[in-house]
């Protein structure tokens, strides 16, 4: 039976959901919200997602909000090794990747975005100074990701987990809001990592359907 995923492809975490349903080859169905209020109705911010937020999933009944909730739900249901769960030294080398990418990259990347992106369907004015703060701690951020990456294949070590995934929606806005730094070669060990996550096949066909 599909699980249910009510989202929508242009919101980043919705992508996330999706990638990983392809990663898994898990059978889904995606109910699309539009962004311009669905996810603000009683009916949904009652039963499926208490902030009025995007996705929310429903597994026969098991309802679920948060994308890395999610993902971390999918992945262990199906006893994937991207979430490493078996393992004591993995998975916390698997939780410090996760939690690296939460306070050194997404808070950054999710700004730039919303700023160069995302206010312009919203009719609102990019704060450019804003901007460039976050840029600018982003770049600092990324020299740290190069020296982890220079001893590792992936953030958490040298198989792929999740938290590599975790960077794909936000990161390949990062170009588009003329910031090409995790592929420009600056940090080749980053521009290796960025390559390689980015051309899988769930990743690409995501991209495609968005």
């Amino acid at each position: 039976m599909a699980i249910k995923l009510y989202g929508n492809l242009f919101s980043p975490c919705t992508q996330l959901v999706v990638l990983v349903c392809k990663e898994l080859d898990i059978e889904y169905e995606l109910i699309v919200l539009n962004l311009t209020g669905d996810q603000k109705k009683p009916e949904y911010v009652d039963t499926l997602q208490p902030f009025g937020q995007l996705p929310a999933l429903d597994d026969n009944g098991f309802i679920l909000y948060e994308s890395r909730a999610i993902a971390c739900y999918l992945t262990a249901k199906a006893g994937s090794p991207l979430y490493p769960t078996k393992e004591v030294k993995a998975l916390s080398k698997y939780e410090q990747a996760a939690s690296v990418e939460i306070c050194n990259f997404d808070q950054f990347v999710t700004t730039i975005a919303w700023e160069k992106i995302y206010k312009a369907y919203a009719g609102l004015k990019t704060d450019d100074a804003r901007v460039e703060e976050y840029a600018t701690t982003l770049s600092g951020k990324l020299d740290g990701y190069e020296k982890i990456l220079s001893k590792q294949r992936f953030v958490a070590g040298d198989n792929l987990t999740l938290a590599d995934l975790f960077h794909l929606p936000y990161g390949a806005l990062l170009s588009q809001c003329g910031y090409p730094w995790l592929e420009n070669g600056k940090r080749p060990n980053v521009a290796r990592w960025w390559k390689e996550i980015s051309g899988r096949e769930s990743w690409q066909a995501v991209k495609d359907a968005a």
